[in-house]
């Protein structure tokens, strides 16, 4: 197949049909309907706003997800706008099938209708960036811009998500570090359709900045600001928001999301094919016998899952996962690989060199004749010189599993903080997992999980 009949048959699939059009218009009616009948009835100086991919005709056919904000005037006290969106959002909440209380920077509610998502999130009425005073306040700007400037091009930013979807690049939650669907709507814009942004992958990672409003040159002062701190913490793209100079777009995009892009992207270019968008689900073999091939360990530390979201919890397992790679190796032993995730309870696993150390650990000391090598003389029963530094040994526990208890024990883990105890609770398994986590366990060992080559 060519890349244009790959692309149609990749929209047919993914452009909703007229019917479900309908069915989305007729929904978002309904729900502004109900909105408005609740701000009068409440007597709120509140308007409703549709954000996100339906509001933009983004979406993919399928997908209806709704983002209703409420939008109160400027001059409405933080708190004040806390507490009367919370309770607007429950009003409105209580008239749809079920809802319940999320929360975000402030509290919002999460309700479902006729079968769909429907978030109620309270934000400011703003016109411009200077009016942005909450996170999601800029949302009503962006649905605003991207219709503005999208001119026809909504099928191709279709592609593009699905695309992204498939090759696992999608999302721009701090635990999938991927391109966000705004950011994928920009880059369409800017470049001029999907295929001039796959064709584009190379140049634009090597353009590094892109300003689709010209903000450098009409507020130079705030734009270099935000790509110096950007670039100062080693992003791969510094995208600036169309709608506010103070804001990378890509700030949460990953080297290993945009990677995968990249060379997706060549991949694509050079044999065209559906699997790039709908990618067969890969064959799940043995843990145990890809354990036995590569002849390694696998340690694998399971606990109950704090309460928190994910994207609280999941840097918390990966600054833990990387504690234990740091403290396993000042232990001798070669930690070869990690991964983390939730499943029934959350995990962290570590694959080693091996099981055990050696008894005897080499203890090297200072020269002989300073206060220090004494001090090291005192403390130690064996001890012997080597030229003129002295040297000891001490006996040390074998087994990696007890290694892991005592660095626990005396706190010597930098874990994350909010799973601190919970990871020191944790049940500690040898070559070993659970049955949910089997899978998870051969496409980590496989590094299936990541491989760019699948």
């Amino acid at each position: 197949m060519d890349v244009e009949e790959v692309i149609g048959e990749v929209l047919a699939k993914i452009r909703p049909s007229e019917e479900e059009r309908a069915f989305v218009e007729g929904l978002m009616k309904e729900l502004e309907e109900t909105a408005m009948e609740t701000i009068e009835s409440l007597g709120l100086d509140v308007k409703p706003y549709f954000v996100g991919s339906l509001a933009k005709d983004t979406y993919l056919a399928g997908d209806h997800d709704v983002d209703l904000f409420l939008a109160f005037p400027l001059d409405v006290p933080l708190e004040r706008l806390r507490e009367e969106g919370l309770k607007l959002g429950e009003a409105i909440g209580e008239r749809l099938d079920t809802y319940e209380i999320a929360y975000a920077e402030h509290p919002y509610v999460r309700a479902r209708y006729r079968g769909v998502k429907v978030d109620l999130v309270p934000c400011y009425d703003v016109r411009d960036w200077r009016d942005v005073k909450t996170a999601v306040d800029r949302s009503i700007l962006h649905t605003k811009w991207v219709n503005e400037n999208l001119n026809g091009r909504n099928d191709d930013v279709r592609l593009f998500k699905r695309f992204l979807k498939g090759i696992k690049a999608y999302g721009s939650e701090i635990y999938v570090r991927g391109f966000s669907g705004y950011l994928a709507e920009i880059l369409v814009i800017k470049y001029g359709s999907f295929l001039d942004v796959v064709e584009k992958a190379d140049f634009i990672l090597r353009q590094k900045v892109v300003d689709p409003e010209n903000w450098l040159k009409k507020e130079p002062e705030l734009a270099m600001k935000t790509v110096k701190r950007e670039t100062g913490e080693g992003k791969p793209l510094v995208v600036i928001d169309p709608v506010d100079p103070r804001r990378n777009v890509s700030a949460n995009l990953g080297w290993e999301k945009y990677g995968r892009f990249y060379f997706k992207s060549m991949a694509f270019l050079k044999g065209p094919s559906l699997e790039f968008f709908f990618p067969q689900e890969k064959p799940v073999r043995s843990y145990l016998s890809e354990l036995k091939k590569r002849r390694t360990v696998l340690v694998t530390l399971v606990f109950d899952v704090p309460d928190m979201v994910d994207d609280l919890l999941f840097p918390q397992l990966e600054k833990s996962a990387r504690g234990f790679e740091k403290a396993l190796s000042r232990e001798g032993f070669n930690v070869l690989g990690w991964n983390v995730g939730k499943s029934e309870k959350a995990f962290i696993m570590l694959e080693l060199d091996r099981s055990e150390r050696e008894r005897v650990k080499l203890k090297p000391g200072p020269e002989f004749f300073t206060k220090r090598g004494r001090d090291f003389y005192e403390k130690n029963t064996k001890v012997w010189l080597i030229g003129k530094r002295l040297y000891s040994e001490k006996r040390v526990k074998e087994s990696v599993v007890e290694v892991i208890l005592e660095l626990l024990e005396n706190n010597q883990v930098a874990l994350g903080k909010g799973i601190r105890e919970a990871v020191k609770g944790a049940d500690i398994l040898l070559n070993y997992v659970p049955k949910e986590l089997e899978k998870e366990a051969y496409l980590f060992l496989s590094r299936e999980k990541w491989n760019l080559k699948d």
